[in-house]
């Protein structure tokens, strides 16, 4: 069933975006314990609790990475508290090259603290 959700997820996407979405999706899933949530309008990552989004719009890859600490390198392009302990980074990726090491450690970081459960 994952597989048929994933298809109609990435239907219609350029093969510019289908790469961008791709390698996030590829990296999370490379993660130790995390489940995909296939949505109509995301993709989300969780462990126990969900850590990581993204979608594509505009030719844009849509990040959202939740963390337990306020970044500003890279800088996320808005951050906000989505709990008195989680606040949620916003990145938008242009160019595949930007998805890169940074933002991949951010990503596990998230895994690793967010994707636990808090409390």
């Amino acid at each position: 069933m994952a597989a048929a959700q994933w298809e109609d997820f990435i239907r219609g996407l350029d093969d510019e975006d289908l790469a961008k979405i791709s390698a996030f999706r590829d990296f999370c899933r490379s993660l130790p314990g995390v489940a995909e949530r296939i949505h109509s309008a995301d993709v989300t990552y969780a462990r126990t609790r969900s850590f990581a989004s993204a979608y594509i719009k505009s030719h844009y890859l849509e990040i959202g990475i939740e963390l337990l600490r306020t970044v500003t390198d890279p800088k996320p392009r808005t951050s906000f508290s989505t709990s008195k302990k989680i606040t949620m980074h916003r990145y938008s990726i242009r160019h595949l090259e930007d998805f890169d090491d940074s933002i991949r450690a951010l990503i596990t970081e998230a895994s690793e603290t967010v994707g636990p459960g808090t409390r």
